[in-house]
Parts: structure tokens; sequence; C-alpha cells
């Protein structure tokens, strides 16, 4: 085995084991967008920093690219509609706001009313990370709703993969 199989085996194998994925919702002047993300991740803890990953292919991806904030929610399970609702369909042909119940947050963004714990980022930085761009928040706002420290309780991964994306990524 060559020494890239190795690696791309080895990447394959970390990057599949089961870890939250979250909704993220904005508002720019370009109006509302929101998807389901799976490559995001705390990056600091003093101070905290958060990172998320948007498709470039995503229709939030536009309205990110001139947003000054952006909700991070963590969704239940019994809230699984949501992820297949904001990874299922996209926002250049429905209105999934339309589709789910919000109230308007800080900094005017759509925080989604099903949400187990939510927090609005303040955008520090983005990053080119090759068919996706990182953005790097800084928490300023947020809210625990419903608290279960075991991964089972939150939409994660394993759901993830039964969403047929409404883009490729």
């Amino acid at each position: 085995m060559s020494e890239t199989a190795d690696a791309t085996g080895a990447f394959d194998a970390l990057v599949a084991v089961d870890r939250p994925l979250y909704v993220v919702t904005t508002r720019s002047a370009d109006g509302l967008s929101g998807c389901l993300v799976g490559f995001a991740t705390q990056t600091s803890i003093d101070p905290p920093r958060f990172f998320v990953g948007i498709s470039r292919a995503n229709h939030t991806h536009g309205v990110a690219a001139n947003a000054n904030h952006l909700a991070v929610h963590l969704i239940a399970r019994e809230h699984a509609e949501l992820a297949r609702l904001f990874g299922g369909e996209t926002g250049d042909s429905v209105d999934k706001f339309a589709a789910c119940q919000w109230v308007e947050g800080p900094h005017d963004l759509p925080v989604l009313t099903d949400a187990g714990v939510w927090f609005v980022g303040r955008v520090i930085d983005r990053i080119d990370v090759g068919d996706h761009t990182g953005y790097l928040l800084a928490p300023v706002a947020g809210e625990v709703r419903h608290q279960d420290p075991e991964l089972s309780a939150w939409v994660s991964l394993a759901i993830g993969d039964s969403i047929e994306p409404g883009h490729s990524a």
C-alpha cells in the first residue's frame, strides 16, 4: 500500500466518526439563508472561537459572504426534520424559513425556535479552505434551551448521511 493510500484511508476513517451537524443561518442584503453544516468545530477556549465551513456551491455561501454574523444551531434528534430541510433543500428554489419556526434574534439573524442550543457569532475571518469557505466566529449571544451530553441526542453525521443534499459539495 502506498503512503498516499494509507493517508487517504486513515483520513477517511477519522472523518467518518459520528459528530454533530449544525444548521447555520444568516442574513445580509442578499436576504435570509441557512444550510446544514458538517465542517464545524471549536478552535479556541480563551478567547472562545468557532469555525464553520460553508460549501461554495451552497446558496448560503453567497449570503454569508456579505454577512457580519452567523447563527449556529445544534438540533436535537427529535427535530431532525430541520436538518432535512436545511440540508436537503436549496435556498435557490425553496424558502426554508417559510417551512419552519424561527424568530428574529441578535443582529437580525433568524434563530430556529426548535434548536436545542444556538449562538450568534461575529465573523472575524473568512478563510479559503478549498471547496468551502471557512468562517471564524467570535460568539456574541446565544441560548441553551435543551442540553444533553450524549451525542445520540443531537442531529449528527449518522442522520446526515441519509439526507440527499440540496447542492453537491
